[in-house]
């Protein structure tokens, strides 16, 4: 807790020291982050275009030779989420059931319409994990929980803990049939974005991809949320002291 506590305290220090700089409103920088949040996010999930292929299939509409047309609509698509959420943590709408389905909607959009947007309404095993997701007659309930506990906490909790929060237990209850990832990445940033924090980029290389799952499956298994916790925060402080770099500070 000493840890999780420490790394909070240089958090709340970073993002006073960004809000002087004023350089993360850059419209450039928010534009590279978009892209590489895409890039990365898409990444984790087996995606294999490039980061240069997926800025030239987001601006350029271009098709990369070898490349599943699905890979291009799944850049696409998060890049089009990324300005969801932002468009909502600028407009201050809360974050509700309505705000999740559109934000999964936009995901799966001409990948699987049938699903996008929609809780699955049938089993689903977790490639990779000894997590088994909660049965589709639970998720209504679940679901309601979840955002009963967003509800009490959202005011409670440090903001970082809470985008973790969210996030976790959104993968835990892994409502959709595709895209669970994604959406519960999304949520997280959502919370930040609302909370004045940079949106917060999991990287998607190998052994971050593992350390990430590791510290999920924790959570899930062992009902020991500490490493997640950890990883998110220093996760978000790697994004402030990237933009603070970037200013010259």
């Amino acid at each position: 807790m000493d840890k999780l506590n420490r790394l909070l305290a240089r958090a709340d220090a970073l993002k006073e020291a960004l809000r002087a700089t004023q350089q993360w409103d850059q419209t450039s920088i928010h534009e590279a982050i978009r892209v590489e949040y895409t890039y990365d996010s898409n990444r984790i999930e087996g995606n294999t275009l490039t980061l240069r292929e997926t800025d030239l299939v987001i601006h350029n509409g271009i098709t990369i030779q070898g490349k599943p047309l699905s890979e291009h609509l799944e850049a696409v698509n998060h890049y089009e989420a990324v300005g969801y959420i932002n468009d909502v943590a600028s407009n201050k709408v809360a974050f509700n059931r309505s705000v999740l389905l559109s934000l999964h909607s936009l995901i799966l959009k001409s990948i699987d319409d049938k699903h996008a947007g929609a809780f699955r309404t049938v089993p689903v095993m977790i490639s990779g994990s000894r997590h088994t997701p909660p049965q589709p007659w639970q998720i209504e309930k679940l679901i309601e929980d979840y955002f009963y506990f967003y509800e009490t906490s959202k005011d409670e909790l440090h903001p970082i803990i809470l985008a973790a929060e969210m996030h976790e237990r959104l993968a835990t209850i892994h409502p959709f049939i595709d895209g669970n990832g994604r959406a519960a990445r999304l949520v997280m940033n959502l919370i930040l974005l609302q909370h004045r924090f940079p949106i917060a980029i999991i990287q998607g290389d190998a052994d971050s991809r593992l350390a990430y799952y590791a510290a999920l499956e924790k959570s899930n298994l062992e009902q020991d949320k500490s490493d997640f916790h950890c990883l998110i925060v220093e996760t978000v402080l790697a994004a402030q002291q990237r933009l603070l770099d970037m200013a010259g500070c």
